[in-house]
C-alpha cells in the first residue's frame, strides 16, 4: 500500500522533526518513521470501517423515521437499498478489518458527529439518487456507490477533516488529515479488488507491497543522517548569493534527503529522484521552494558529474 513517494515524504517529515529536537537519536528517528507508516495504515482501516459506521447511521435514521411515522400516523415506506448494500455487508464481516481495528483499538466514537453531515451530503449526490432509484442492482452497482463516496464525497471534505482532527487527538495518531486523500485512493483500489465470492476472507492491502519498500525507507533515513555534514557542505557551496541562514529549513532537509538518494541509491533513476523531491518541495515547503531545490540539485549534479562521483547517468548539460 505505502509506495516510495509516500516513503520519501515520511522520511523528510521524520528528519524535520529529528533535527528540530536536539536530544533525539537516529534510533528514535527510525522508530518514529515506523510509527508514521503504522499511523497511515491505521487510517486506511478507519476509512474502511467508515463504511460500516455510515451504514449504521443510515439504518438508525430509517428506524427513527419509522417510529416517527407510527407516532404521527403517517405513511412512511423506507428505501433500504443503501443500508442493505451487499458490499457494505461483506466489509462488515471482513476478518482482516475486524482483527486490525480490534487489535489497534480503533473506533469512530470521537468523530461520530461527522455521520449526520456526510449522510445529508450523500443524499443530495446524483450518483446516490441514481443508485437508490435503480429497479435492480448488481454487486458491481453496490461497490460503485461506495467508490463514488470515497473518490468524490470524502476527499478534502471539511466535515471529514474536522472529524479526523478529533480522532487524531483521541487515538494518538498523526498525519490523518494530510493523508486523507491519498489513503482514500487506496480504499478505492481496495473496493475495486473486492469479489463477492471471497466473502469475509477478502484480502485487504498490506502496509507495504513488499519488504523492499520498508528497507528503502530505513536505509534512506540512515544514509541521510549519516551524511548530513557532507550534504550541507555541498548545498552551502552552491548558494552563491543566498544566505544559508535564510534558506527555509524544510528546503534544507529536502536537499539532504535528495542528495543521499542520489549518491547512495544508484539503482534508482536520477530523473525519478529529482522529480520526487521537487514535488515534495511543492507540497510541503514555500511557494517557490521547488525552483530553489531544483536549481541547487542541478548545480550539485553537474559538479558530481565533472568529479566522477555520480554513479548514475546524467543528461543535464
Amino acid at each position: 500500500m505505502i509506495n516510495r513517494t509516500l516513503v520519501r515524504t515520511r522520511v523528510v517529515q521524520t528528519l524535520y522533526a529529528y533535527y528540530q529536537c536536539g536530544d533525539k537519536t537516529p534510533l528514535t528517528a527510525q522508530k518514529e518513521l515506523l510509527r508514521s507508516f503504522s499511523d497511515t495504515y491505521s487510517l486506511y482501516f478507519m476509512l474502511l470501517a467508515f463504511v460500516n459506521e455510515l451504514t449504521d447511521y443510515a439504518n438508525n435514521q430509517i428506524s427513527e423515521n419509522i417510529a416517527r411515522s407510527r407516532a404521527t400516523h403517517t405513511n412512511y415506506k423506507p428505501n433500504r437499498r443503501f443500508v442493505e448494500n451487499a458490499f457494505a455487508k461483506q466489509l462488515f464481516d471482513n476478518r482482516m478489518l475486524r482483527h486490525y481495528t480490534d487489535d489497534q483499538h480503533l473506533s469512530w466514537e470521537a468523530g461520530n458527529t461527522v455521520f449526520s453531515s456526510i449522510y445529508a451530503q450523500l443524499q443530495e449526490a446524483p450518483y446516490y439518487k441514481q443508485y437508490m432509484s435503480l429497479s435492480t442492482v448488481t454487486y458491481n452497482d453496490e461497490k460503485q456507490v461506495w467508490r463514488k463516496i470515497m473518490s468524490e464525497l470524502l476527499p478534502s471534505n471539511d466535515d471529514m477533516i474536522s472529524a479526523l482532527e478529533e480522532l487524531e487527538v483521541a487515538l494518538d495518531h498523526q498525519n490523518w488529515v494530510v493523508d486523507l486523500d491519498i489513503v482514500l485512493s487506496y480504499v478505492v483500489k481496495t473496493i475495486r479488488q473486492f469479489r463477492e465470492e471471497n466473502g469475509a476472507d477478502q484480502q485487504l492491502l498490506q502496509m507495504f507491497d513488499n519488504e523492499d519498500e520498508l528497507k528503502f525507507a530505513q536505509e534512506l533515513l540512515r544514509q541521510t543522517i549519516a551524511h548530513r555534514d557532507e550534504s550541507l557542505d555541498m548545498v552551502n557551496s552552491h548558494l552563491k548569493n543566498w544566505n544559508a541562514d535564510r534558506i527555509a529549513y524544510m528546503d534544507t532537509i529536502i536537499l539532504q534527503t535528495a542528495l543521499a538518494e542520489l549518491l547512495y541509491f544508484p539503482e534508482i533513476a536520477l530523473e525519478v529522484t529529482l522529480n520526487e523531491y521537487i514535488e515534495i518541495a511543492k507540497e510541503y515547503s514555500g511557494d517557490k521552494s521547488y525552483l530553489f531545490v531544483n536549481g541547487i540539485l542541478n548545480e550539485i549534479l553537474l559538479e558530481l558529474k565533472r568529479s566522477g562521483k555520480l554513479l548514475k547517468a546524467l543528461t543535464l548539460k
